[in-house]
Protein backbone atom coordinates (compact mmCIF):
# COMPACT_ATOMS: atom_id res chain seq x y z
CA UNK A 1 0.00 0.00 0.00
CA UNK A 2 1.50 3.29 -0.84
CA UNK A 3 2.97 5.45 2.02
CA UNK A 4 -0.13 7.99 1.55
CA UNK A 5 -2.93 5.41 2.15
CA UNK A 6 -1.51 4.01 5.02
CA UNK A 7 -1.23 7.65 6.53
CA UNK A 8 -4.94 8.50 5.72
CA UNK A 9 -5.97 5.21 7.22
CA UNK A 10 -4.65 6.86 10.05
CA UNK A 11 -5.54 10.62 10.11
CA UNK A 12 -8.82 10.45 7.82
CA UNK A 13 -12.37 11.80 9.99
CA UNK A 14 -11.67 12.72 13.32
CA UNK A 15 -9.52 11.47 15.58
CA UNK A 16 -8.10 12.68 19.14
CA UNK A 17 -4.50 13.85 18.29
CA UNK A 18 -1.88 15.36 20.83
CA UNK A 19 -1.44 18.93 19.48
CA UNK A 20 1.82 20.53 20.83
CA UNK A 21 2.62 24.25 20.29
CA UNK A 22 5.29 26.80 22.19
CA UNK A 23 4.19 28.58 24.99
CA UNK A 24 7.46 31.13 24.57
CA UNK A 25 10.23 28.68 24.78
CA UNK A 26 8.16 25.60 26.58
CA UNK A 27 6.10 23.26 24.65
CA UNK A 28 2.29 23.32 25.67
CA UNK A 29 0.69 19.84 24.53
CA UNK A 30 -2.99 19.18 24.47
CA UNK A 31 -5.51 16.94 23.37
CA UNK A 32 -7.79 18.19 20.24
CA UNK A 33 -10.54 16.24 17.68
CA UNK A 34 -8.99 16.99 14.48
CA UNK A 35 -10.16 15.45 11.17
CA UNK A 36 -7.61 15.29 8.64
CA UNK A 37 -7.95 15.21 4.72
CA UNK A 38 -6.91 14.03 1.64
CA UNK A 39 -4.30 17.04 1.30
CA UNK A 40 -2.73 16.35 4.46
CA UNK A 41 -3.73 18.94 6.49
CA UNK A 42 -5.40 18.22 9.64
CA UNK A 43 -8.88 20.65 10.71
CA UNK A 44 -10.12 21.56 14.15
CA UNK A 45 -12.42 23.83 16.05
CA UNK A 46 -11.28 26.32 19.64
CA UNK A 47 -12.20 28.79 21.18
CA UNK A 48 -10.94 32.26 20.31
CA UNK A 49 -9.81 32.84 23.81
CA UNK A 50 -7.63 29.67 24.28
CA UNK A 51 -4.06 29.82 24.91
CA UNK A 52 -3.54 27.49 21.73
CA UNK A 53 -5.02 30.16 19.35
CA UNK A 54 -2.71 33.28 21.13
CA UNK A 55 0.51 30.14 20.69
CA UNK A 56 -0.25 29.83 17.38
CA UNK A 57 -0.79 33.40 15.92
CA UNK A 58 3.07 33.79 17.82
CA UNK A 59 5.14 31.21 16.42
CA UNK A 60 2.62 28.42 13.66
CA UNK A 61 5.00 25.83 13.83
CA UNK A 62 3.64 22.49 15.70
CA UNK A 63 3.69 19.09 16.32
CA UNK A 64 1.12 16.50 16.26
CA UNK A 65 0.35 12.73 16.60
CA UNK A 66 -2.32 10.95 16.13
CA UNK A 67 -2.21 7.07 17.03
CA UNK A 68 -4.90 4.90 14.94
CA UNK A 69 -6.28 1.99 16.86
CA UNK A 70 -7.13 -0.09 19.77
CA UNK A 71 -4.15 -1.92 20.25
CA UNK A 72 -1.01 -0.70 21.20
CA UNK A 73 0.80 -2.33 18.42
CA UNK A 74 -1.41 -0.29 16.40
CA UNK A 75 0.17 2.21 13.37
CA UNK A 76 0.88 6.08 14.02
CA UNK A 77 1.97 9.27 12.35
CA UNK A 78 3.53 12.04 14.19
CA UNK A 79 3.35 15.09 11.93
CA UNK A 80 5.04 18.40 11.96
CA UNK A 81 2.95 20.77 10.66
CA UNK A 82 2.12 24.45 10.62
CA UNK A 83 -0.99 26.11 12.36
CA UNK A 84 -3.15 28.78 11.08
CA UNK A 85 -5.77 29.94 12.98
CA UNK A 86 -9.32 31.15 10.81
CA UNK A 87 -12.20 33.43 11.93
CA UNK A 88 -13.74 34.06 8.55
CA UNK A 89 -17.32 33.23 8.66
CA UNK A 90 -16.51 31.32 5.40
CA UNK A 91 -14.44 28.82 6.98
CA UNK A 92 -16.27 28.13 9.98
CA UNK A 93 -19.10 27.47 7.66
CA UNK A 94 -17.20 25.24 5.79
CA UNK A 95 -16.42 22.92 8.38
CA UNK A 96 -19.11 23.04 10.65
CA UNK A 97 -19.93 20.38 12.23
CA UNK A 98 -23.08 19.62 14.38
CA UNK A 99 -21.12 18.74 17.20
CA UNK A 100 -19.57 21.96 17.88
CA UNK A 101 -23.24 23.07 18.59
CA UNK A 102 -22.86 22.26 22.37
CA UNK A 103 -19.73 24.84 22.77
CA UNK A 104 -20.52 27.45 20.21
CA UNK A 105 -24.26 26.88 19.09
CA UNK A 106 -23.56 28.60 15.65
CA UNK A 107 -21.20 29.57 13.26
CA UNK A 108 -20.99 32.62 13.68
CA UNK A 109 -20.25 32.69 16.85
CA UNK A 110 -17.34 35.07 17.34
CA UNK A 111 -15.40 32.59 20.13
CA UNK A 112 -15.51 29.67 17.64
CA UNK A 113 -12.66 29.60 15.39
CA UNK A 114 -11.26 26.74 13.27
CA UNK A 115 -7.73 25.81 13.40
CA UNK A 116 -5.68 24.09 10.39
CA UNK A 117 -2.64 22.47 10.43
CA UNK A 118 -0.92 21.88 7.13
CA UNK A 119 1.77 19.03 7.11
CA UNK A 120 5.06 19.68 5.79
CA UNK A 121 6.23 16.46 7.09
CA UNK A 122 4.90 13.23 8.24
CA UNK A 123 6.52 10.00 9.72
CA UNK A 124 4.24 6.59 9.47
CA UNK A 125 5.08 4.40 12.68
CA UNK A 126 3.77 1.00 10.87
CA UNK A 127 2.16 -1.98 13.09
CA UNK A 128 4.39 -3.18 16.10
CA UNK A 129 6.90 0.13 15.18
CA UNK A 130 8.17 -2.48 12.85
CA UNK A 131 9.57 0.40 10.55
CA UNK A 132 8.70 4.13 9.95
CA UNK A 133 8.33 5.67 6.42
CA UNK A 134 8.57 9.81 5.89
CA UNK A 135 6.30 11.28 4.00
CA UNK A 136 6.91 15.26 2.62
CA UNK A 137 4.56 17.21 0.34
CA UNK A 138 7.35 16.50 -2.60
CA UNK A 139 6.88 12.98 -1.83
CA UNK A 140 10.51 11.55 -0.53
CA UNK A 141 9.00 8.18 1.11
CA UNK A 142 11.92 7.08 2.83
CA UNK A 143 11.65 3.81 4.65
CA UNK A 144 13.55 3.84 8.01
CA UNK A 145 12.97 0.04 8.77
CA UNK A 146 14.56 -1.34 12.20
CA UNK A 147 17.11 -3.80 11.67
CA UNK A 148 17.05 -6.52 14.55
Amino acid sequence: MPLKEKIMEVIAGPHTAAVATLDGTQPAVRYMVLSGFSDMTLVGATMKSSNKVEQLEKNPDTSLTIWSGKELSDPYVEIKAKGKVYEDIMTKKKYWSPTFEKFFKTPENPEFVVLVFTASEITYHSKNMASREVWTPSFIGIDLTRST
